[in-house]
């Protein structure tokens, strides 16, 4: 994508025209599907097992610690409470270090994920919460470990809600990008500000809507037909 690209009207119809929807529109689609996936990952793994955390130290949990459970819930509320966009401003030093750089989509995977990590924790923590208590007490009448209990009774019984809870996650992901693509990240997001909005091109704003709309369904299908699966109630 050069600065020179013609302007091709909405009116025209013929949207194959613009270079931009014809060529950068792949790779920015890519872009996003490479931040959101990467972030998506490092998200389940980290933000599981703080989840699991949140649980077992709350009152009701499997090892109450109301000093440990204070701790980690403040430092999760914190997370949650920052609109991305100032997030990810913010810890531009810290994405410099991990990765060398502050520009493109392999940056933007680090503020999508500690922006989503404190997200999907809550949603851990309240999937685990809906799991009957007579499953629990049961197992634990059996001789069941605390890790047999957390792995084989709390995470196998809240497979669907976690799913679901990932999927949630995914699409506030897809949503982030393109406020990240504003600011150096890349894809769809950054394709809709420099062309679509920047450049007037009304061609180009819509078909990036329209791929980001197309995701969003996809990941919805996709989350709700695995959570289907995985629920065996």
């Amino acid at each position: 994508m050069t600065p020179a690209l013609a302007l091709v009207p909405l009116e025209d119809g013929r949207w194959l025209d613009n270079p931009v929807i014809r060529e950068g529109l792949l790779t920015a689609t890519w872009e996003t599907l490479a931040m959101t996936g990467v972030a998506a990952l490092l998200t389940a793994l980290v933000g599981i097992p703080v989840g699991v955390l949140l649980h077992q130290t709350s009152p009701g949990g499997i090892s109450p610690s109301p000093a440990v459970h204070r701790a980690v819930g403040a430092v999760v509320n914190v997370g949650r409470s920052l609109p991305f966009l100032i997030l990810m401003i913010s810890i531009i030093p810290l994405t410099r270090l991990l990765v060398g750089t502050t520009v493109g989509w392999q940056a933007a995977c680090v503020p999508l994920t500690i922006g989503a990590i404190p997200f999907y924790a809550r949603l851990v923590e309240t999937s685990l919460r809906e799991v009957s208590g007579g499953t629990v007490e049961a197992a634990t009448m059996m001789g069941a470990t605390r890790w047999e209990l957390t792995r084989k009774v709390l995470l196998a019984e809240a497979r669907p809600g976690l799913v679901a809870g990932m999927t949630t996650t995914v699409i506030a992901l897809i949503g982030y990008t393109a406020m990240a693509g504003a600011i150096g990240a890349g894809g769809l997001g950054a394709v809709a500000m420099t062309y679509g909005y920047n450049r007037f091109e009304s061609d180009v704003m819509i078909a990036c809507v329209v791929l980001l709309l197309v995701l969003v369904q996809l990941v919805q299908m996709l989350g709700d037909a695995l959570a289907r699966r995985v629920d065996h109630r």
